[in-house]
């Protein structure tokens, strides 16, 4: 009996660590900003608390604290709720569906047309390109001209279309006090078989991490910029395509992704590129659901390409 009352009293730390894991990943729009950005920190890497699982089961195991796998069925039940969904297999395509492909290039790539040929070997309908600079510029348009004939390029940022665009304009997403000459936004209208709509490209500014904790004003400040022209936008049907340099799950995109369908399977972890840890490459909708997201080969960027399937209502 006494032995059988051990059994289940150990591992009380354990089974506490279990159950912070799944308040975290259930309440963690309750860990606050104000303490070094500690609760956007936690949602850019938020599917990856789902490791604290294997590792509080072996140490239960190594315990044999029966208190702890009991516990661990929180986060195990907190993980496939969030994320579960993701891991599910992808609609069956349609014919019907509008494939877009979203890359941040780098400013460094050494490759400009390769990694346009290796876009192309995708065949989405559409193509959003960050991170353009001269000269490389003029090879993408260049490569991309035969099966893209119609594009725009507002800044840094690009956008390839089958179909004909019209109305293709800059959007003001520059934060204050950025500088002058900052241009990362695109707004597009396009006529597809599918019916028309806006496509958007925006590449916000970056995040860093720095001993005084998370520095995102900026990036936060261009997401409220880009969620107020979504919001705007007269069009139904929206596409946006970018670099938002962070999740879907951080707080600091809540202006846009509160009023935008996000990919319903699919993780496509896309940054850094010699070993992803977060999908900062997003494709985004209103008016359509974004039925799945994926990874293609890498590129000399930094980033992966992403590849995602859209079904427009």
């Amino acid at each position: 009996m006494v032995e059988q009352r051990s059994f289940w009293a150990r591992g009380r730390v354990l089974a506490a660590f279990a159950v912070l894991t799944a308040g975290l990943l259930v309440f963690h729009r309750a860990v606050p900003n104000a303490v070094l950005g500690l609760g956007s920190l936690l949602e850019a890497f938020l599917p990856w608390l789902g490791l604290a699982v294997p590792v509080l089961l072996g140490l239960a195991l190594l315990r044999r604290s029966a208190l702890t796998l009991v516990a661990l069925l929180l986060p195990v039940a907190a993980w496939a709720y969030a994320f579960g969904g993701l891991l599910l297999p992808a609609e069956r395509s349609d014919a019907d569906d509008l494939v877009v492909v979203q890359h941040n290039v780098s400013d460094e790539n050494p490759d400009p047309e390769g990694t346009a040929r290796a876009l192309i070997e995708a065949d989405p309908d559409l193509i959003a390109l960050e991170e353009l600079v001269p000269p490389a510029l003029s090879v993408y348009e260049e490569t991309l001209a035969a099966d893209y004939p119609h594009h725009a390029v507002e800044g840094t940022v690009g956008l390839w279309s089958k179909y004909p665009l019209s109305d293709a304009r800059m959007l003001d997403i520059a934060p204050g006090g950025i500088g002058e000459g900052w241009k990362r936004g695109l707004r597009a209208e396009v006529r597809a078989p599918q019916g028309e709509f806006a496509a958007y490209v925006a590449h916000l500014p970056s995040i860093r991490v720095r001993a005084s904790g998370l520095a995102a004003a900026w990036r936060n400040e261009s997401a409220g910029l880009l969620g107020k022209a979504v919001a705007d936008e007269k069009l139904e049907r929206i596409v946006l395509m970018g670099d938002l340099n962070s999740t879907v799950d951080d707080r600091g995109l809540a202006p846009v992704t509160s009023r935008m369908n996000v990919a319903e399977r699919g993780f496509a972890l896309s940054f850094p590129e010699t070993f992803p840890v977060a999908r900062i490459d997003q494709v985004m909708a209103r008016g359509a659901r974004v039925t799945d997201i994926r990874t293609l080969p890498a590129t000399p960027s930094d980033h992966l390409p992403v590849a995602a399937r859209l079904k427009l209502n």
